[in-house]
């Protein structure tokens, strides 16, 4: 089983290694190793991993390694494949660090990271506004965005906790919101 599991590890690494655009670029290489190459399932299956893949919190690609590793040899499958899909990324992020640290120290990488950073708060920014303008339609989406602000900036309140309070507010503002609408409208 070692051996199986070490062939599944390297299929996903080679496949993490050359897909670039995210995990549909993945879809033709699964649909030649997976289905053509090694019969493990029929492409209508990686289909219907692909679209749970979507529902579901992170990347595609390991989502789809995960499900198609556990058919083939349950936990221990889900994981090699898993991490084969996302040791290239280590690696290459890894030697990307050693490379920029033994530069950290030059005057021009210092100014030119201290730069991108600049333009990175900047790009921050502007999607942060874009938001804005299409999310604060109301007096309560203003009054909401401050509160969120201040709990943010002065308070230790967890995020998460901070996202999970405001969603649930939101859903009881619109539905009493819904249900003054139809009230008025039974009214008429």
């Amino acid at each position: 089983m070692a051996g199986e599991l070490l062939d599944l590890y390297l299929l996903f690494f080679r496949m993490g290694a050359v897909t670039f655009g995210g995990g549909y670029a993945m879809l033709p290489i699964l649909r030649r190793e997976i289905v053509q190459k090694r019969h493990w399932m029929t492409e209508e299956e990686i289909i219907d991993y692909y679209a749970v893949s979507q529902g579901l919190p992170g990347i595609i690609s390991v989502n789809v390694g995960v499900f198609i590793g556990h058919k083939q040899h349950k936990v221990p499958g889900a994981l090699a494949a898993a991490f084969g899909v996302v040791s290239p990324c280590i690696i290459i992020i890894s030697l990307i660090y050693f490379v920029l640290s033994s530069f950290q120290d030059n005057v021009y990488v210092r100014h030119a990271l201290s730069a991108i950073t600049v333009c990175v708060a900047a790009l921050i920014l502007d999607t942060v506004l874009s938001m804005a303008k299409k999310g604060i339609k109301d007096i309560f989406g203003i009054i909401l965005c401050l509160a969120v602000l201040y709990l943010s900036l002065f308070t230790d309140v967890s995020p998460i906790l901070i996202i999970i309070a405001s969603g649930i507010l939101g859903v009881i503002v619109q539905s009493l919101k819904a249900g003054n609408a139809m009230k008025g409208g039974q009214a008429k």
